[in-house]
């Protein structure tokens, strides 16, 4: 499968590229790569879908990301260590796989990774509604055949479209950027609707920790999903801002995870506390229910 590479700076992400490769990417990575590792131990085809695909590949050595760093906090702390547990080495190697001189100059986003992970029979479906952010995922993808199907679209409105999957196994990524309060509100009804669509596929909802009351309320309203099983994981990596400005943490909360995640990320998480915190307000939370 042909991927290609960002000729150039200019051409590498308008709006993640700020943020790339920081300490909430870690997290979401670290758990996508565990997942996708436990679909491929059966041989039936998964798609994945990603509904804020991005531009697949970031210049951290761009204006853009040096103009805060946010790598620094995150990958950067990864990049040079030899005791990374067994998830995070294996994520760490995937970037590193981008990187082959072994200078951190190119992050991946969630797709490359997924196109790196995925079999022959395997397929990803891609969206991203901001027009310079889509153009920069096709090319990335340009020569990546069939498998890859990049959609310049709303991601949330097109889950309608793409499920239930051909192969009945699937994946979905859902990490908008929640600069809207009503992205919440979205992301929640189209969780509803994709469960009535697709009630056995696995779904991971990436959300950022804000002082914000929608950020602050989201995990407890993403449990109350009609969902028969949920892992709920977070990466708190500093206080609160006295401010109430800026992002202290991430989270993910996963509808059907898969059986070993809980496991490979409670094992990874006070690891990722210990070496991405920042002061004494680090911290990480894992919680999981079924329906008995």
């Amino acid at each position: 499968m042909g991927v290609r590479r960002p000729a150039h700076t200019e051409m590498l992400s308008y709006r993640h590229a700020f943020h790339a490769g920081n300490h909430a990417d870690v997290l979401k990575h670290c758990l996508l790569v565990a997942a996708l590792r436990h679909l491929n131990a059966k041989p039936k085809p998964w798609w994945f879908v990603d509904t804020h695909a991005g531009a697949g590949i970031y210049d951290l050595q761009s204006e853009r990301a040096r103009k805060l760093d946010e790598f620094e906090g995150g990958v950067g702390r990864l990049w040079h260590r030899d005791d990374l547990p067994g998830p995070v080495a294996d994520y760490v190697g995937l970037v590193r796989g981008l990187n082959p001189d072994g200078r951190l100059r190119l992050y991946p986003g969630s797709p490359w990774l997924a196109s790196r992970i995925m079999r022959e029979g395997d397929q990803l479906r891609l969206f991203e509604l901001h027009p310079s952010d889509a153009d920069l995922l096709g090319h990335t993808f340009a020569e990546a055949g069939r498998h890859v199907k990049v959609e310049p679209s709303d991601g949330l409105a097109g889950l309608k479209a793409v499920l239930p999957p051909q192969p009945r196994r699937a994946m979905v990524l859902i990490d908008p950027s929640y600069e809207l309060k009503d992205d919440y509100k979205r992301v929640r009804n189209a969780m509803k609707d994709a469960l009535a669509r697709f009630a056995t596929g696995v779904y991971a909802v990436w959300y950022p920790q804000l002082q914000r009351r929608e950020s602050q309320q989201f995990p407890e309203q993403m449990k109350r999903l009609p969902a028969k099983a949920w892992l709920h994981v977070s990466l708190t990596v500093r206080r609160p801002a006295p401010d109430g400005l800026g992002m202290h943490g991430s989270g993910l909360f996963v509808v059907n995870p898969p059986w070993s995640l809980a496991q490979q990320m409670g094992a990874i998480l006070p690891w990722l506390v210990e070496v991405l915190g920042e002061d004494a307000g680090a911290g990480h939370r894992l919680e999981q229910w079924e329906d008995a």
